[in-house]
């Protein structure tokens, strides 16, 4: 609006000035008939001349709302894009410690040994490689242990067996009945050391094998409990017991079956042992696994359960003539910690029986 000293329209689509001062080019909000509201500045521009200029404010909700979905798309892609990188560092993170713990389980040598020595160390390989470290160290100990001990069995085990064979030799010679007695029980007395001493290695090896499944296959329990019962069959019946055997099919096991096998038949000779005279014998195998051997004899009190498992500890319902060092009951509970399983005791009614299941422990001690 071009208008006059005094306000009055000259030209323009404006009909009337507002309250602005053009002396000073006031600016500010008027309002253009009843409806429409438009920013205006009035400006001097000579003596008797004075401009008006407006426009109308533009619609701002329009623009709030684009400002507001940019704002949106943006945070959504900021927050994608760190999820996904968190989900990458995360599974990079998992990756690496699943394959730390897998050299650990499976013994991977070459494995533990990068482990050690690690290109670009941060703080999961500064773990790993002491770790690896201490497991090497554990591994060069166990295997001196181990090498000391077979050193001193074979030191132990030759000259006994040098004793026996010249006892083999005097007893070929006929002396008389008193002295073959005597040399008889002496070659008895070599055996049941050498059997001792052997255990005794076994029950350490075992201990210093549990957790360690390198080696370890798939076993046929079934047919290896089955088997041994049948081995049994004939002996239980020349020593007037009945031996019974209920064995579910298709029962493995990973382990090692010389092992396994150790652990039945060592059951079975305690059973055959405390067994009272023409009392039965129940070998039972079920999957899990789950194997008992349950004898008539004169039972395991509570309180001495857990130390018949202890080496050289023999009950005290053993009767005074039963031969036996005490070492079965404490190699069969070693090698069924070798393999992650437990052997106890649990009631039974007139007998004792042991029970052999998966896990740390057992309800039945």
């Amino acid at each position: 609006m071009l208008a006059n000293r005094s306000g009055k329209r000259i030209a323009g689509n404006l009909t009337e000035w507002p309250d602005l001062d053009p002396a000073i080019s006031e600016s500010g909000d008027i309002a253009i008939g009843n409806r429409s509201d438009a920013y205006a500045r009035g400006t001097l521009i000579s003596e008797d001349l004075q401009l008006l200029v407006a426009h109308e404010q533009p619609e701002r909700s329009f623009l709030l709302a684009r400002v507001s979905l940019v704002f949106l798309l943006g945070g959504a892609v900021f927050v994608g894009c760190t999820a996904l990188f968190a989900q990458i560092a995360s599974a990079r993170v998992r990756d690496r410690v699943r394959r730390v713990s897998d050299a650990f389980r499976r013994h991977d040598e070459p494995a533990l040994d990068r482990m050690a020595a690690p290109r670009n160390p941060d703080e999961i390989d500064q773990i790993a490689s002491q770790a690896s470290q201490a497991v090497k160290r554990a591994r060069q100990l166990t295997q001196a242990y181990r090498d000391m001990s077979e050193q001193i069995a074979h030191e132990i085990r030759t000259p006994l067996m040098h004793l026996d064979t010249r006892i083999m030799k005097a007893i070929a010679r006929q002396p008389d009945q008193s002295t073959t007695a005597e040399l008889l029980e002496a070659r008895a007395d070599i055996k049941r050391l050498v059997g001792t001493l052997e255990a005794l290695l076994d029950i350490a090896a075992s201990k210093a094998d549990r957790g360690d499944w390198k080696g370890m296959n798939p076993v046929d329990f079934s047919s290896t409990v089955r088997q041994i019962c049948e081995l049994y069959q004939d002996s239980a019946e020349d020593a007037g017991y009945h031996l019974k055997w209920e064995i579910a099919e298709d029962v493995i096991v990973l382990g090692d079956e010389a092992q396994l096998r150790r652990i039945v038949t060592n059951l079975l000779d305690n059973a055959f042992k405390y067994n009272r005279s023409g009392g039965d014998i129940t070998v039972s195998l079920q999957p899990g696994p789950r194997l008992s051997v349950v004898d008539q004899g004169p039972g395991i009190p509570a309180a001495e359960r857990e130390k018949v498992f202890e080496r050289f500890y023999r009950g005290t319902t053993a009767a005074s003539g039963t031969q036996g060092s005490g070492m079965g009951l404490a190699l069969a509970r070693a090698i069924a910690q070798r393999h992650g399983l437990f052997l106890g005791i649990c009631d039974d009614e007139g007998g004792a029986r042991f029970v052999l299941t998966p896990g740390e422990g057992s309800e039945c001690v």
